[in-house]
């Protein structure tokens, strides 16, 4: 059956150009958020079905912003109709220069301590798992990733334990997909991408669910 979602262009990118928070949130609900809707169509049926949750999308508003626009923007899914953040999640977003997705346990989370120690317990396979072309982030709010193929795994062991003993730590982990390549992807390969990049991250949602009992109450989304 045919998409609806149509893929990103070069339109898109140059969103992030557009001077002042009223003019750039603009173009990005009127642009960007009608083609998010559309891709979560295609990629919450598919979460749902890899995960066993109901994996529920929830676009960016970035309402808290007054007065610097927003330099990326992002549609994530996760297992609650409220709210993401507290959960490990997945997204797929852009900056201007590139798409990105990624499963994600970021600084809001309560279980970062607990998914800490229990990626810790299984580095040597977490390090084989995950290709040289993905990429880790340690903040979601900057666009500067650390390609697995550059790090060692005591590096990455570094990383996953600055997630248990920072405050405002997060741990990212998926691909970064330059613009100029994107805007050349039909919306059916875009889509077969972000879901190939899924399914090798699922092990890390697998493991982030065990953690879930730390969650103290399901209201606090």
């Amino acid at each position: 059956m045919p998409t609806s979602f149509k893929t990103f262009s070069e339109l898109d990118f140059n969103v992030f150009s557009i001077q002042g928070l009223e003019p750039r949130m603009t173009a990005i609900q009127n642009l960007i958020q009608p083609k998010f809707q559309q891709l979560a169509d295609e990629i919450a049926p598919f979460l749902s079905n890899s995960t066993g949750d109901e994996m529920i999308p929830h676009i960016a508003k970035h309402a808290r912003r007054t007065v610097n626009p927003p330099e990326d923007t992002w549609v994530a899914f996760a297992n609650n109709r409220r709210g993401y953040k507290k959960l490990p999640h997945f997204q797929i977003g852009l900056w201007e220069t590139h798409v990105f997705v990624w499963f994600a346990v970021i600084y809001e989370s309560p279980i970062k301590v607990s998914f800490s120690n229990r990626l810790n317990e299984q580095i040597d396979d977490l390090y084989k798992h995950i290709p040289d072309h993905f990429s880790w982030s340690v903040d979601h709010t900057k666009p500067t990733v650390i390609h697995h193929g550059d790090m060692n795994k005591s590096q990455l062991q570094k990383m996953i334990e600055r997630l248990g003993t920072i405050k405002k730590s997060e741990l990212l982990c998926g691909v970064t997909l330059p613009k100029n390549d994107v805007i050349t992807l039909s919306s059916e390969q875009f889509i077969k991408k972000c879901e190939a990049v899924f399914q090798v991250l699922m092990p890390l949602y697998k493991v982030a669910k065990t953690c879930e009992s730390l969650v103290e109450s399901p209201f606090s989304y």
